[in-house]
């Protein structure tokens, strides 16, 4: 998981800021020293991490908490501010041409994964009704010609090749000569890299560049590299001018140094990150903000949401209630009717705490999903003159979970839960349920672990524990 390391870092600065009724210069300084650390450690630039430590700085001194925020969550909010500044502010997205042709160039070094995300593009294009077509112009590297028509054959995109022997500028125009006769409308042009830079392949890259006008000159990045991606892409803006970067390898980076740099170093955007080897949801659009969220465990409900819709099939939606009747309905077709009747009401909530916002922010003042919960705590302080902390003795996680969840689940499903303390756990804090049907028959455990810990992150990361269970005959009930 990307950012995981630091995610637990930056939780463990925080902590000592709680119970804090106003925050300290020495409060502060503590705190952003173990930032700082954290930052580094996740190989982020150093000058680029002591900027981003001034800043924070700058905004936290003298920050009061307001309602029923806490310290820790004043200064969170603050660092998710400059984390999102630091990873590009707002989202940057692929520049297609209007009118004609787009032609969109792939360049770094060799192993960082240019042919496979050019797969991957040509793959998301033709699903939003775009006309691609891929273009083979690294004639160095072995079966690299090979791999691109594996790739255009897996997404029946057509792809452009030459004898290895032709002169990858000839390749790259007649490649996008031929698409415009075919009325092809994108052109991925898939260029060779090297193990190093040199000036062979600069003079070769600019060639093309002259040749052909790309829209988009994207350099693909391994973001495992660390600050070794750094360096190359301002080394590659220096000599050849991109328009962004694409980090591949995401979902191996624990630390994330790479994307926490790059823009602050190029000045160039990050538009696109690798998230899966699979060809067909493996790329995805880049937001800063949604990022910052992820590093500092808030959560990305957009980009949850988002997948969920791009997966929705409205056959599936009306044969919904047929599935329930044939014991078919899906935890999958659940969340698109959660989605499908809450969108209304968190619509509403949006502009509401939205308006709030305004009232001190500006007019002009938009709304982020990171500040839902600021503005959110702020409003019903003032309006309501109630603070969660006075709310939550009424809704302690032992009785909502009993008589509140556990009880719908009986009424509704013919469920029912019994505690087992006879199971092992790997925390005090978990608790482990045997859940058997209506005739008493057991059928699952249920886990629960509500409670944050500086060694645990949220996220589905569970299914290890089916394979553990089969694997030491450990069901249910014997």
């Amino acid at each position: 998981m990307p950012f995981e390391g630091l995610g637990d870092k930056l939780q463990l600065a925080f902590k000592d800021l709680r119970g804090k009724g106003k925050l300290s210069e020495s409060d502060i300084d503590a705190a952003l020293r173990e930032v700082r650390r954290a930052l580094l450690e996740a190989d982020v630039n150093f000058k680029v991490a002591k900027d981003f430590i001034a800043h924070v700085r700058e905004k936290a001194m003298g920050e009061e908490v307001f309602g029923s925020l806490k310290p820790d969550q004043t200064v969170i909010k603050i660092v998710r501010d400059e984390l999102t500044e630091l990873l590009g502010g707002t989202q940057s997205k692929i520049t297609l041409s209007s009118t004609g042709m787009t032609v969109i160039m792939l360049v770094g070094l060799q192993g960082a994964g240019k042919t496979t995300t050019a797969g991957k593009l040509a793959l998301m294009f033709k699903k939003k009704g775009h006309r691609p077509m891929l273009a083979a112009c690294d004639v160095y590297r072995p079966a690299a010609i090979k791999q691109l028509e594996v790739l255009g054959e897996q997404t029946d995109v057509p792809v452009y090749r030459m004898p290895p022997n032709v002169d990858p500028v000839h390749i790259a125009r007649y490649a996008v000569d031929t698409a415009k006769s075919y009325n092809r409308d994108i052109v991925i042009l898939d260029t060779a890299g090297r193990l190093t830079i040199d000036e062979k392949l600069m003079a070769e890259l600019r060639n093309i560049k002259a040749e052909v006008h790309p829209q988009e000159i994207l350099l693909v990045l391994d973001s495992m590299t660390g600050q070794d991606a750094v360096n190359t892409a301002k080394a590659f803006d220096e000599s050849l001018g991109i328009d962004g970067t694409i980090l591949t390898k995401m979902d191996g980076d624990a630390r994330g140094g790479a994307a926490l740099s790059i823009k602050s170093v190029t000045g160039k955007p990050i538009k696109m990150i690798g998230v899966s080897e699979k060809l067909d949801g493996g790329l995805e659009d880049f937001h800063p903000d949604r990022m910052a969220g992820r590093i500092l465990d808030l959560g990305d409900l957009e980009t949850l949401i988002e997948t969920a819709q791009r997966n929705m099939d409205q056959d599936s939606l009306k044969d919904a209630a047929g599935k329930i009747r044939k014991g078919e309905f899906t935890l999958d077709d659940f969340l698109k009717q959660l989605i499908k009747e809450y969108a209304p009401k968190a619509d509403a909530e949006t502009k509401a705490i939205e308006a709030y916002a305004q009232k001190t922010e500006g007019k002009n003042f938009k709304l982020q999903p990171y500040d839902r919960f600021y503005y959110s705590a702020k409003m019903k302080k003032e309006m309501l003159n109630i603070t969660d902390d006075e709310i939550k003795p009424y809704f302690n996680i032992d009785s909502v979970q009993v008589n509140g969840v556990f009880y719908a689940a009986h009424r509704v499903y013919g469920l029912n839960f019994k505690q087992r303390k006879d199971i092992p756990t790997y925390h005090p804090d978990m608790k482990v349920f045997e859940v058997s049907d209506k005739n008493g028959k057991p059928i699952a455990l249920f886990y629960s672990d509500y409670f944050r810990r500086p060694t645990k992150r949220g996220g589905a990361w569970m299914s290890a524990f089916a394979k553990q269970s089969k694997q030491r005959g450990q069901w249910p009930s014997r």
